[in-house]
């Protein structure tokens, strides 16, 4: 190892400025009348919200017409070329150039970084950008820490350390480039997933699908469908209300309200609008008041299985209160939902949450007003389509497991993405060396 000027890295590497081994730095511009010359099929377009951490984001990529692309020559991606945002709230995001994009533009906001492949291999230069070796370095060039943008002798200037190989190079990318298949592997898992879940509970929860156990008449008959306020619902449901399976209650609203000065930095959960959301209560970035303010709180006081609603700001999100969570109370934005154990379960009232029949409730009962918001009378008025207890704990419980099923991925993709930036980390800084053939 030797000591540069960018630290400590291996003797037979060396430290590149960009420019050193850059054959254009250079970006676009917007073709005159803006988005109106955008065609619906024709050159790619690509803007800086196409741009993404290590990838290129293309669900709403524009297009110019090849009239338009041919006064624009001198911003046209080629192959292995780097797109880097030097402009906005994105700045420092970088990606390479995929096959969807070559031939196509960049505007104003995205710089291309083409570099000698002899000297520097692509996909690395954009882990290095992407790195804190390369976002310390954008940081450094803006004003104030403001990050309002690059010029390209300042993206000329990023330097970093780098084997003097190729062949180094190509292995280190190679083995980033693995972790990043098996993070879009995960990703899509998780995506299709999800969609399977949310057909699943769509069909599960307005009876259009019925598990076995629950499908025929005692005669072995199959069950049928009959009219309902809510369109047909199978034989054997009804359409109830909120009302008439959970009960309410509202935080305290008196002057016994926690005043501002009231919160401490640890004591007791206030939970408010922000720390609900995707059926859970987020307590990282929890609340407190100490133990004198709870005390005189007169409601609104959480228990074990209660389902928390959000009545405005996240209007129509919810969390559940685990059997881990303890003591808590909630702020007047949301509302303590307690199901009747006789005729429902906290499980059935959270997947009715999540279903397609709440959603519309929502927009039934709170719609039309600039910020929507309910309050608990409304709520208890949305109508649920339920079966008899049995059926919805078997409906409960498949969904919770497809519910558990998504959260294990999810923890796997979030291990394996902490592993990539690990390996990035040792990698790029040469504290790892790889093992490369004899010879090579």
């Amino acid at each position: 190892y030797k000591q540069t000027e960018v630290g400590v890295i291996p003797e037979d590497w060396d430290v590149f400025l960009i420019d050193n081994c850059a054959v254009k730095v250079g970006s676009g511009k917007t073709p005159t009348g803006g988005s109106s010359v955008y065609v619906d099929s024709g050159r790619p377009f690509v803007r800086s919200q196409n741009v993404g951490w290590g990838k290129l984001d293309l669900s709403d990529v524009a297009y110019i017409t090849e009239t338009v692309h041919s006064t624009f020559l001198g911003s046209e991606i080629k192959r292995d070329d780097v797109l880097l945002n030097i402009t906005g709230a994105s700045i420092g995001r970088c990606a390479k150039a995929d096959e969807q994009v070559i031939g196509g533009n960049v505007n104003q906001h995205v710089c291309i970084i083409r570099v000698d492949g002899s000297k520097f291999v692509p996909i690395v230069l954009v882990e290095l950008i992407n790195s804190s070796v390369g976002q310390n370095q954008i940081d450094s060039f803006q004003a104030g820490g403001n990050r309002e943008g690059l010029n390209f002798a300042q993206v000329r200037q990023l330097k970093f350390a780098l084997p003097l190989t190729v062949v180094e190079q190509t292995a280190i990318a190679n083995v980033l480039s693995d972790s990043d298949a098996l993070i879009d592997a995960l990703e899509q898992l998780i995506a299709k997933k999800q969609a399977i879940k949310s057909g699943t509970m769509q069909q599960l929860l307005t009876g259009r699908t019925r598990l076995p156990a629950f499908a025929l008449r005692p005669d072995g008959t199959k069950k049928g469908y009959k009219p309902s306020e809510l369109g047909d619902i199978p034989e054997d449901w009804e359409v109830n209300t909120l009302n008439n399976l959970v009960s309410f209650e509202n935080g305290d609203r008196s002057s016994n309200y926690p005043s501002a000065n009231e919160f401490v930095d640890y004591g007791i959960p206030f939970i408010n609008a922000g720390h609900v959301s995707d059926g859970q209560i987020n307590d990282s970035i929890m609340d407190y008041v100490p133990e004198y303010v709870y005390s005189r709180l007169g409601g609104g006081k959480v228990k074990t299985g209660d389902l928390l609603f959000c009545l405005r700001g996240s209007l129509g999100k919810f969390g559940v209160i685990d059997k881990d969570f303890g003591r808590g109370a909630i702020a007047s934005s949301l509302v303590i939902v307690r199901p009747n154990l006789k005729r429902t379960s906290t499980d059935f009232v959270a997947s009715y949450f999540k279903s397609g029949t709440c959603k519309k409730m929502i927009d039934l009962w709170a719609g039309g007003a600039a910020q929507p918001n309910l309050g608990a009378r409304e709520l208890g008025m949305f109508l649920v389509p339920i079966p008899q207890r049995e059926e919805q704990t078997a409906i409960a419980t498949i969904l919770s497991d497809m519910d558990n099923e998504l959260q294990a991925l999810t923890q796997k993709l979030e291990k394996a993405r902490a592993l990539k930036q690990g390996m990035m980390q040792q990698l790029l800084t040469g504290k790892i060396r790889l093992p490369l053939a004899v010879g090579a």
